[in-house]
């Protein structure tokens, strides 16, 4: 027989206290859940007090090897009102290398508009030639059709 859409753990269902269990005291949360609550609160006023840290106890074999990975650490949270805005950040190897790049680039380019690198010689020499050729060809077009005109004439005489 189907169960819907939604088919229920074997773990069971959660159970939500009601504000009346909450006041009376009787609800399904651990009695030891104050307890903690109280420690915590204490080992913080402590911890204000000593300015020594002690050192952390490790899981497992992390006490056994020393690592030195950074994303191990735990990120320090800086406050807005903390934040330094006259400290310049470092930018990482691929930015350096793209603005590299770009700066690489607008050199070559001024050299290029300045006809001072290979391609741009050789670039000039073949307009050079291609100019060259364009007047040959219009001063040809130009005594053909200045002989044109004077078969028409010689023609009509």
């Amino acid at each position: 027989m189907g169960r819907g859409k939604f088919k229920g753990k074997p773990t069971g269902h959660r159970h939500f206290s009601t504000p009346e269990e909450l006041r009376a005291g009787t609800s399904a949360r651990p009695l030891t859940f104050k307890k903690e609550e109280a420690e915590v609160e204490e080992e913080e006023e402590e911890s204000e007090e000593e300015v020594e840290e002690e050192p952390e106890k490790r899981k497992g074999t992390q006490g056994l090897i020393e690592i030195e990975n950074p994303n191990l650490a735990k990120q320090k949270n800086v406050k807005a009102k903390d934040v330094d805005m006259g400290r310049t950040t470092e930018l990482s190897r691929r930015e350096r290398e793209e603005i590299e790049k770009q700066k690489a680039h607008e050199r070559y380019m001024k050299l290029q508009e300045q006809g001072k690198t290979e391609q741009a010689r050789k670039d000039l020499e073949r307009l050079a030639l291609i100019r060259q050729q364009r007047a040959e060809a219009a001063k040809k077009r130009e005594e053909e059709k200045t002989a044109r005109e004077q078969k028409k004439t010689e023609a009509r005489k």
